[in-house]
């Protein structure tokens, strides 16, 4: 399942709380902290924060997770070091697969040359540097290794997070970064979840050459990440992938699409009616489509999606207002169309 979100960013905090718990039956963190730390999967935020025109004090900025700025005589960070919270977008992928899923992510430019350029706080940048010549630490070695408090190593570890910049093996040590009373070690559960728990940190950008794919001839990036979205959506067209965060262009897409279509691997056609431009879709899912346009009751079953879930289409491709992804009231889809009232992002000033 994680597979097929993979790519996508949602809220560090909605991960588990929402969408894991929802589409997974009798959901275990232990069964997302397996998977990290036996190599298969990765987490990270893909897409850094982006600059942001300088705007008055007195206004708020739609995103608070974006916190950069840029002064008015110029194009230049903010000196307020990175403020991250839990709605710092995250994402997970196959760790074979973020070295490309990386390189389209973060088209400019290498990440290292642009570290510099980011409000990172004095902590953050000491922990980076570690990070960079020590290679993976564990927090106790960070700690050792840059002299700095336990709380201000966590705070640092936050800001690196927040930045697209720091991973850790399993998904517990950002568990506990999300947990206040947990970095307080208070709680009944203090000794069933220690403060800081087992597995290393380190940089992202080092795990762009871990790279176990041995396909003799490998995939253009584009066409790798239109196979994700394929799998994700079953139908794609350009309405579809709004709430996708990659940079690639539906331009870009459709050039993979086409190819793909003439191999037999997708198939092109009119499956969404009131929609303009070309559409695709895998086989299985015409399929799927078939059979429930031959019985009319297999879509009266209500399905259960979270409000970060990336098939959260409400406003874009069903009807109504568009569904802000930080709310906790699950959204119920039947025959096609929402039957809840969850709160709309116009509802939320």
């Amino acid at each position: 399942m994680l597979a097929q979100l993979a790519g996508f960013e949602a809220p560090a905090s909605s991960w588990e709380s929402s969408l894991l718990a929802v589409r997974v039956a009798n959901y275990k963190p232990e069964w997302l902290d397996n998977l990290c730390l036996r190599g298969e999967m990765a987490w990270g935020r893909l897409t850094p924060p982006v600059t942001r025109p300088a705007v008055s004090s007195s206004v708020r900025p739609a995103n608070m997770d974006e916190i950069w700025t840029v002064e008015t005589v110029g194009v230049v960070p903010a000196s307020k070091p990175l403020t991250p919270t839990s709605l710092v977008p995250i994402s997970f992928c196959r760790r074979q697969d973020l070295e490309w899923m990386l390189e389209i992510a973060r088209p400019e430019k290498p990440l290292k040359s642009s570290v510099m350029r980011m409000p990172l706080s004095g902590v953050a940048q000491d922990i980076y540097e570690c990070l960079t010549a020590r290679g993976a630490c564990f927090f106790s070695e960070l700690k050792t290794r840059t002299s700095h408090l336990a709380t201000e190593v966590e705070q640092a570890l936050w800001e690196l997070v927040a930045a697209g910049l720091a991973t850790a093996d399993g998904f517990d040590p950002l568990r506990a970064l999300l947990d206040p009373r947990r970095r307080r070690a208070e709680g009944k559960d203090r000794a069933r979840r220690p403060r800081h728990s087992a597995g290393r940190w380190s940089l992202l950008e080092n795990h762009e050459k871990d790279s176990y794919d041995d396909e003799s001839v490998p995939q253009h990036p584009h066409e790798r990440w239109a196979t994700q979205l394929a799998r994700r959506y079953g139908v794609v067209f350009r309405d579809v992938l709004k709430r996708e965060t990659l940079p690639v262009t539906w331009r870009e897409l459709l050039i993979q699409y086409r190819k793909m279509e003439w191999k037999g691997e997708m198939r092109g056609g009119r499956f969404v009616n009131g929609y303009t431009g070309e559409q695709f879709a895998l086989p299985e899912a015409v399929e799927a489509l078939r059979a429930v346009r031959r019985d009319v009751q297999a879509g009266s079953q209500e399905v259960r999606l979270s409000h970060a879930d990336p098939l959260n289409l409400i406003g874009i491709i069903l009807p109504g207002e568009r569904i802000s992804p930080h709310i906790s009231k699950p959204i119920i889809i039947r025959n096609g169309m929402p039957v809840a009232e969850p709160i709309s992002i116009a509802n939320m000033g």
